[in-house]
């Protein structure tokens, strides 16, 4: 035979169950709303871009690579260019490769030994998050100074931090510069 029950605590074990599962289906759907009305994180929080120089004194020329975030260089290539912009998975690589050509050469400029140089295009790939663009001077024997103007996605994020590396003859010297500043000097 069963122990006898208290009905009333029964009676209050079942209202609270039943009030635990309207709650349940209540705040699901209040949440869901919330959260889609909430501001979507960003995919980082940080914008920076690393432009990396090196002088190869055997070839005489100076070998650049710009690291962006994938996703923000698509971004500021849609803004300027008002095209579709996949670098990930281009249907037409080539008609990427003037994309970004048009906007490296047009962010990027140096004056090496105190004269403008011209940069010549190379090319770009994609790791992981990360968008590589190349860019080349050549005829640099030597390497004294060395003027950066760079304001790669400064048109996009008003946040956005560029660091820079030179490499002379094993010597690396680095800095950083901080939205809007985009001129930087380096000595030999």
């Amino acid at each position: 035979m069963l122990p006898k029950v208290n009905q009333s605590f029964v009676n209050e074990k079942i209202i609270v169950s039943m009030a635990t599962s309207v709650y349940k289906w209540l705040f699901i759907p209040l949440l869901g709303i919330i959260l889609s009305s909430a501001k979507p994180l960003p995919v980082h929080p940080f914008h920076v871009s690393v432009t990396e120089i090196n002088h190869n004194a055997t070839d005489k020329t100076l070998e650049i690579s710009c690291k962006l975030f994938t996703d923000d260089f698509e971004k500021v290539l849609v803004q300027n260019y008002k095209t579709k912009v996949d670098l990930n998975h281009p249907a037409n690589k080539a008609a990427m490769d003037t994309l970004v050509k048009k906007y490296i050469l047009s962010h990027l400029s140096l004056k090496v030994n105190g004269k403008p140089v011209t940069l010549s295009y190379v090319g770009f790939e994609i790791e992981t998050e990360a968008a590589f663009a190349y860019v080349e001077v050549d005829n640099v024997p030597a390497l004294t100074k060395l003027e950066i103007n760079n304001s790669l996605l400064f048109d996009f994020f008003d946040d956005q931090i560029s660091i820079m590396h030179v490499i002379e003859a094993g010597n690396r010297k680095s800095t950083k510069l901080n939205y809007p500043d985009k001129e930087a000097v380096f000595s030999y």
